[in-house]
């Protein structure tokens, strides 16, 4: 078989250019982009009867060995769990995690403050890597009879008018003709900037003034983790602010966002000294704790954050776009994963709906989801604010622990937003709409109560004085 061309049906194929006049293959599913999304939604749809293709442009991460590419941890919630639970790999992946009951702040001054996550047990989140999750789906997805995998093949072009995928390889170009396809190949999406060629496309996106720099918090010398395990931690300074997930061995994946230019920014900080001195300046706390902070700092790279917002995502019964590709969102309401998720889960649940016309089930999974992706990237930047700013103020704590109380007498009828976004698979902005009609109530009411003492304490002096 020439290897430079590709007959998914099995057969060779002796062209070296895509043939528009030849059948689709078999019937066969592209999904572009092999990371969380793609990998999920290959699986799914294989469970389901589809045969699918998966197109990495990336060599197979699981013969890389150590943790490589982007590795921020992920908080896995509600929406990721019903994902998982689709494809029956929920419990596999829970058996990786650690649970985190709730969020520990702390203080300049050394003190800490516990925050939970939620009214009962069943209202947490679950640390996980995002390297190992990745390779579970890919093994999982692997062994599917209906699944292949092709990894090394950059998408190049895509072809409308012919529904032809070329893919650029080691071996040379490689030219593809699915029945229909999927981009799941990140913010940066090659699928997207080829399916949105020519049509009246939208596309906004956002870079964050701040970067972020990963380091490790090692556990101590019996393997046990140095600040509490089952929490998030964060670091809240209005400059910078660091945040940490815990690891199954007792390490923590801490995560320093800081400005990309100014005083104290990632421009300004780049010998030993101002390291230490950066570090001990917002995190004297943490010091002691990070004994090989310069070897970390000078070995990991500096990311970039980005959200995006675009339409359309689908295009009639041939393509359509899922996860970062369509809505890329900042990692602050921990949501980039399991929206992705959510958005795979979307798209099974319209295809079964509509078996017989895949341009409506394409046409309603995008109205289902980008209406409330779009939401979903305005609460991540606020919640940017919240971390930064909020969470050490005294008004901002008593405010959650109303919510999480009036939430407790009334379960069903008063819902915090964290809990609606982390903890239900509520739409998001029907999660916005109704946090702000509780807001409403409770100004109405804040107002009603500050009335009535003003009231009394005139009736009081009335009395008193006459």
């Amino acid at each position: 078989m020439n290897a430079n061309l590709l007959d998914l049906a099995g057969g060779a194929d002796a062209a070296n250019a895509p043939d528009a006049h030849a059948p689709p293959q078999s019937g066969r599913v592209a999904i572009v982009g092999g990371g969380l999304a793609g990998s999920l939604l290959t699986l799914a749809l294989a469970q389901r009867g589809y045969a699918v293709d998966l197109y990495e442009r990336q060599n197979d991460p699981r013969n890389r060995g150590g943790r490589e590419g982007r590795s921020i941890n992920l908080g896995l919630s509600k929406r990721g769990m019903r994902a998982l639970e689709l494809v029956g790999l929920l419990q596999t992946v829970l058996d990786t995690a650690v649970t985190m009951s709730g969020r520990v702040i702390h203080a300049p001054d050394g003190s800490t403050r516990y925050q939970p996550y939620g009214k009962d047990a069943g209202e947490v989140l679950h640390s996980i890597d995002r390297n190992e999750l990745g390779h579970l789906l890919l093994d999982h997805a692997e062994k599917h009879p209906q699944v292949r995998l092709h990894f090394g093949h950059r998408l190049a072009r895509i072809d409308k008018e012919s529904r032809t995928l070329e893919f650029e390889t080691d071996d040379g170009p490689v030219s593809v003709r699915p029945q229909w396809m999927v981009g799941a190949d990140g913010a940066f999406s090659s699928a997207r900037r080829e399916l949105q060629r020519g049509v009246r496309a939208n596309y906004h996106q956002e870079y964050l003034e701040w970067g972020y720099k990963e380091l490790t918090l090692a556990p101590d010398a019996d393997g046990k983790s140095v600040i509490e395990l089952t929490a998030l931690h964060v670091w809240p300074r209005s400059h910078c602010l660091f945040v940490s997930h815990p690891n199954r061995d007792g390490s923590h994946t801490l995560t320093l966002f800081l400005p990309f230019e100014g005083e104290d920014s990632f421009e300004t900080v780049r010998t030993p000294e101002q390291i230490t001195a950066l570090i001990g300046k917002y995190f004297p706390d943490l010091v002691a704790l990070l004994p090989g902070l310069l070897e970390q700092w000078s070995r990991h790279p500096i990311g970039s954050l980005i959200t995006t917002r675009t339409a359309p995502w689908a295009f009639g019964d041939w393509a359509a776009l899922v996860g970062d590709a369509c809505h890329a969102v900042y990692p602050f309401y921990g949501q980039g994963m399991n929206s992705a998720f959510e958005d795979c889960c979307v798209l099974v649940n319209a295809l079964e709906s509509h078996p017989d016309d895949r341009a409506a089930a394409l046409r309603a999974y995008e109205q289902a989801r980008r209406q409330h992706t779009d939401v979903l990237c305005e609460l991540s930047k606020e919640n940017f604010v919240e971390l930064r700013k909020k969470v050490q103020s005294p008004w901002f704590v008593a405010r959650k622990r109303l919510d999480i109380a009036l939430n407790r007498v009334w379960p069903k009828r008063w819902l915090p937003l964290y809990t609606m976004i982390a903890h239900t698979t509520m739409p998001y902005g029907e999660a916005k709409a109704r946090a702000r009609r509780q807001d409403a109530i409770l100004n109405r009411a804040a107002a009603a109560l500050a009335v009535g003492v003003a009231g009394a304490i005139a009736w009081a002096a009335w009395r008193w004085l006459r």
